[in-house]
């Protein structure tokens, strides 16, 4: 609030210092080469896609619960989204998948690029993505602070996307910082010219400033809650989602793949007085864009997983209302 108040008393809602501020803060701890602070992740996609000299018509690849805005910036450059399934059991596309969606396009214009969502902070296989020798363009909203290796999330990429949104993982109340982590990807983000209105504003730049600094505190405290989640619904029927690799889960969300009706959990969350949500309610399956048999899998899943609260502000009789709560579902 300090900082947020700090800029608006100075008359600096634009761009400006803090946006300058923000993009070295994050530089230390993402490792990038090159970044733009962006007011939307919708307009670094887009730019970033450009980035790419695609063709119109040429088709990008995208998993079927990756956001709705991926499809309305990929049409508004008059490429094609080409529909990747996701893995049984998991959030996001596998090597498998993908390969079976770039196969489906034969007859048509082939994917040039792929568009990598970390649905829910889950990370796919991206050294397997990267293998098959088309442009990546790496989207690590949901999974900040996650470490493959040695490696981190949104490392992979030709370009990555690091959305501020309310729902991403850190949050400035919106805007994106678009970023290349080498020297050559870098020099194609250096040569595009923003206009003011499209650069973020100092506004949440002073946000994001204080959630990259905040962020490993932050991440212990949902690591805690995830905890006392994880203890109750090992002993129910709902799953979670498989996790690929071995890496530590930055527990962005606690979503739990339903064996019952969505509806009839979330009037039972309503009787005690819990939010949970449909997880993949404003996906591009779960908005209706996908046809329901091209990726059976992320359709199924946009019907039946649910996300319980879990952010740090929560406090310890929350987080014990919520656990009971996972305990006893229906």
């Amino acid at each position: 609030m300090d900082a947020v108040l700090t800029a608006l008393v100075e008359d600096k809602v634009g761009p400006g210092e803090q946006a300058k501020l923000l993009i070295q803060i994050a530089k230390e701890q993402l490792q990038y080469e090159f970044c733009l602070a962006l007011r939307s992740p919708a307009l670094a996609l887009y730019l970033a896609l450009r980035a790419l000299n695609l063709e119109e018509g040429q088709g990008v690849a995208i998993s079927a619960l990756s956001p709705r805005y991926y499809g309305e910036v990929i049409r508004e450059l008059r490429l094609k989204p080409v529909y990747c399934d996701v893995a049984p059991g998991m959030a996001v596309m596998s090597l498998e998948t993908l390969q079976a969606a770039l196969a489906r396009e034969g007859e048509g214009p082939a994917a040039r690029c792929i568009l990598v969502n970390h649905t829910l902070g889950y990370v796919p296989d991206m050294a397997a993505i990267g293998r098959l020798g088309l442009p990546v363009i790496e989207d690590c909203s949901q999974s900040y602070g996650t470490v493959i290796g040695e490696t981190r999330a949104g490392s992979f990429g030709v370009f990555t996307i690091l959305g501020l949104e309310e729902r991403d993982m850190l949050t400035a109340g919106g805007g994106a910082l678009l970023y290349a982590v080498n020297r050559r990807d870098a020099s194609v983000l250096r040569g595009i010219t923003l206009l003011g209105e499209n650069s973020l504003p100092d506004m949440n730049a002073a946000m994001a400033v204080i959630q990259f600094r905040e962020a490993a505190r932050n991440m212990e405290k949902r690591r805690e809650i995830a905890a006392a989640y994880t203890q109750a619904a090992l002993r129910i029927r709902h799953n979670r989602f498989v996790q690929q690799g071995e890496w530590d889960y930055n527990n962005y969300a606690f979503p739990l793949i339903l064996e019952t009706g969505m509806k009839d959990v979330k009037a039972y969350a309503r009787r005690m007085e819990i939010v949970v949500e449909n997880a993949f309610g404003d996906t591009l399956a779960g908005s209706g864009e996908v046809p329901s048999g091209l990726c059976p899998e992320a359709y199924s899943l946009s019907l039946r997983t649910a996300l319980f609260p879990l952010y740090p502000r929560l406090g310890a009789a929350e987080t014990k209302k919520v656990a009971k709560l996972i305990l006893t579902l229906p």
